[in-house]
């Protein structure tokens, strides 16, 4: 084994919190303590990501008692803060100086694709300016969208999330028939939206229709798709990601929204009812025969709600702090940076064994890049595959199931 650097660990969590980033958080520390030990003095957290690193506002977490440390691996969001800066070189050469003031020599960031491309630029920076600091990524993202893996901590539990919400959703549509509209999250993956099929039982349930980023959305054809299901089920439910976009892939949310961006400049997408309502809209005008009476639309926005649910899924809880763990066996066995990616062992479909593992990629294989739905997980331009169903099923764990008088 190479000679590690001794000095501090550091870690941080960036981005969209989830409900089991602090698994990730968790299993960091509990790896460092387990392969890196006897190199790593003291294991801070940075408060805010990076900028509370820049302040000098470290939370020590090398003496936390086992019970504390579960205790916070079982409590959703960012136990640590999250923040969504981007660092530009500046920034960066600020980071640098509160590792060498802190004596830090590992650097771990639980975060999405824009995170690791943060990871990757500390990283080069540190060598560049002759600062021997290690840098790994751990993966974290409600969209599923992080290339290499099979799929990403997080995703499960919100796919739970959203299957649930729609199953609830549908049988209220059952109840009171109508159109009903559910915006998911998604900016530019629609593995979220996809997972609302799950609510599925029987041939007439919801969601009738699903509509994801990766099919560019029509809103003559959407009007004509939502009138057919209403004239074979007298009701229509439907799950539409956030993220859709017409023919030249501009969003239709963002056009709906207005410019608002972040740090990164995304626009703020999922705290708006705008994409919802405007469908709704459209669906009411387009539906309502001349001096008929159109069809009941409503429409809700799912938002926040679906990153830190406490329902987690058991595969996520547990893949989450496996991947903390596996980016501090990376530090343990001299890697001087890397990301952690899910492999999937088993094969998706009736009867799968489910089986994972991690393994190491390069930062520059998931940094600043987006994984979409593969053709063979979508079915026409509204709905999802059977090979999906079977891909996501099981990270999703058990669904209730209820019962139907009619």
């Amino acid at each position: 084994m190479p000679e590690l650097p001794c000095g501090n660990a550091v870690i941080g969590q960036s981005g969209g919190p989830t409900a089991v980033i602090n698994q990730s958080l968790v299993g960091v520390v509990e790896g460092v303590r387990e392969y890196a030990g006897g190199a790593v003095e003291r294991v801070f957290g940075m408060q805010h990501g990076v900028r509370g690193l820049t302040e000098g506002r470290l939370i020590d977490l090398t003496d936390a008692p086992a019970d504390r440390l579960e205790r916070i691996a079982q409590t959703p969001s960012a136990a640590l803060g999250s923040t969504r800066d981007k660092p530009d070189g500046a920034y960066c050469a600020r980071i640098l100086e509160a590792c060498a003031k802190s004596n830090i020599r590992y650097f771990f960031y639980i975060g999405g694709n824009d995170s690791s491309d943060t990871c990757r630029i500390v990283n080069e920076l540190a060598h560049t300016g002759g600062h021997e600091l290690r840098c790994f990524h751990v993966p974290k993202t409600v969209d599923n969208d992080l290339m290499e893996n099979d799929h990403t901590p997080g995703f499960p539990s919100a796919a739970r999330y959203v299957a649930k919400a729609l199953m609830g959703d549908a049988r209220d549509n059952h109840s009171i028939p109508g159109v009903k509209i559910n915006v998911v999250m998604g900016r530019h993956a629609g593995f979220l939206t996809a997972a609302s099929a799950l609510a599925r039982t029987t041939d007439d349930d919801g969601p009738h229709l699903v509509y994801v980023p990766e099919v560019a959305f029509d809103t003559d054809r959407f009007t004509d798709d939502v009138a057919g299901v209403l004239d074979r089920f007298g009701r229509c439910q439907i799950a539409v990601s956030e993220g859709i976009s017409d023919e030249s892939g501009e969003s239709i949310g963002a056009k709906l929204i207005g410019g608002q961006r972040d740090a990164h400049g995304n626009v703020q997408l999922s705290g708006s009812g705008a994409l919802g309502d405007s469908l709704a809209q459209l669906l009411k005008e387009k539906l309502t025969p001349t001096g008929g009476k159109g069809p009941r639309v409503r429409a809700d926005t799912l938002g926040y709600m679906q990153r830190c649910y406490p329902d987690a899924s058991a595969v996520d809880q547990r893949e989450a702090r496996e991947a903390g763990r596996a980016a501090a066996r990376l530090a343990g066995e001299g890697h001087i940076d890397g990301s952690v990616a899910i492999v999937r062992e088993s094969k998706p479909g009736a009867g799968e064994d489910y089986r994972s593992s991690m393994k190491r990629i390069e930062l520059s294989d998931v940094a600043a890049k987006t994984r979409h739905l593969p053709p063979e997980f979508l079915r026409g331009t509204n709905d999802v595959s059977g090979a999906f169903l079977d891909y996501c099923r099981p990270l999703v764990g058990e669904l209730p199931v209820f019962e139907r008088l009619f």
